[in-house]
């Protein structure tokens, strides 16, 4: 925005920023409100049409998978990078549904990539064009009762039969996104040989409940239990023993991508709150003549403005590592950064209510949008890795890298 700079965005990144507000505007808004307030997943043919646009590859992040598509905006596949995949998200965002966002295809998001980065090339043949065209949907199903930031406890266990054609996987999985609705599970199991990640096909013996959280249900998220499921061998993704680290190296981009919506909601929630505060009146006064009032605000356009900041600095890092150098130098850092970006939303959702009064506790009206925030908010708190696991996850490899001689 002039007369402001960056050196991050470039030409294509605006034209594809143009052109992801005409599209959110005109297609996703409408569907969002409607899927926030009757809890029913996305349209389908919506998320259709955004495969046809390259959208669904493009929210995977830049890669070997967008070689030779069409990618919206007239972007050149090799010149897609994270700041693209960085406005496509903050676009989608500005719907104001938190729900919405996890809601449209985000099983996709965190679901898909470690068959693309580890499955075999027969297993990608099979689901990843179906998936990418909205015409098959997929989730990541690691999460369960008992095992959430604590991976290594999870029970769903997989045994290799004796002519080792297949895997029978016994279970269950809890809060599961879009598997209400998912047509495959990108599954962490616990095998004899430690941990294994397994594709499961959606069929008899795999059952689905919905779970109600706070949030819409459009998002399907779900109580997944699979009942002695026979599974091809064929369908391991990656080898048997090496699940930890396949599930490990999906935790960067998909807390990164968390990171990209939390701070987007809250430059979303400043706005609001901005044309608020010109139009109220308390006591014959504008409510900008509140000093108290312009102190809360000021403090939220700070953390709105350090936290994009704090992102694209993130961001640029990721361009220039391959995905082996983001696993082992910004683990860290992105837990990091998803740790305070979550505390800021705490604030943000605090102070905002209080200058919105009722109406931010109000479903309908002029602060439904805030009404929401407040209750969503703290998903992000949680999902992906809870604030105090990662941040004691960022400092404890900062102190890897740390000269243990250094002293006052």
């Amino acid at each position: 925005m002039k007369p402001f700079h960056s050196p991050y965005y470039k030409e294509s990144h605006f034209r594809l920023q143009k052109e992801m507000r005409v599209f959110v505007d005109s297609e996703v808004k409408q569907d969002a409100e409607r899927s926030e307030a009757d809890g029913k997943r996305p349209s389908v043919e919506l998320v259709k049409k955004m495969g046809a646009l390259g959208l669904n590859a493009m929210r995977l992040g830049p890669g070997k998978h967008l070689k030779g598509r069409k990618l919206m905006a007239d972007i050149k596949p090799e010149e897609f990078d994270y700041f693209h995949e960085l406005i496509i998200t903050q676009e989608i965002v500005r719907t104001g549904a938190r729900s919405y966002l996890d809601a449209l295809n985000g099983g996709m998001v965190i679901g898909l990539p470690p068959v693309l980065n580890f499955g075999s090339d027969e297993l990608k043949k099979e689901i990843v064009e179906p998936v990418f065209a909205g015409e098959k949907f997929i989730a990541l199903a690691v999460t369960e009762a008992f095992a959430g930031s604590d991976v290594m406890g999870l029970r769903t266990f997989a045994k290799l039969s004796e002519d080792g054609s297949h895997y029978i996987v016994n279970g269950t999985k809890k809060w599961i996104t879009n598997g209400h609705f998912a047509d495959y599970f990108t599954t962490a199991v616990r095998t004899e040989n430690g941990f294994a990640v397994l594709l499961i096909p959606r069929s008899a013996g795999v059952e689905t409940r919905q779970l109600h959280t706070s949030y819409s249900t459009s998002a399907g998220t779900a109580f997944v239990m699979f009942n002695n499921i026979k599974v091809p061998a064929r369908n391991l993704i990656g080898q048997d023993g090496m699940g930890i680290p396949i599930v490990l190296s999906n935790f960067n981009h998909e807390r990164w991508v968390m990171c990209c919506g939390v701070i987007r909601g809250i430059r979303g929630i400043c706005e609001i709150l901005m044309k608020w505060v010109n139009q109220r009146k308390v006591f014959g006064r504008p409510l900008t003549s509140q000093a108290v009032v312009r102190q809360k605000l000021a403090m939220l356009l700070t953390l709105a403005e350090a936290g994009q900041a704090y992102l694209e600095h993130i961001t640029y890092q990721m361009t220039k590592m391959s995905y082996k150098e983001q696993a082992k130098n910004l683990a860290g850092p992105i837990a990091l950064l998803k740790a305070w970006s979550t505390r800021a939303s705490h604030e943000v959702a605090d102070n905002a209510v209080q200058i919105m009064g009722g109406r931010g506790l109000t479903k309908t009206g002029m602060g439904r949008q805030i009404e929401n925030y407040n209750r969503n908010y703290k998903f992000d708190a949680v999902l992906g890795g809870t604030e105090e696991v990662l941040a004691d996850l960022g400092l404890r490899q900062s102190l890897r890298s740390y000269p243990h001689d250094v002293k006052l």
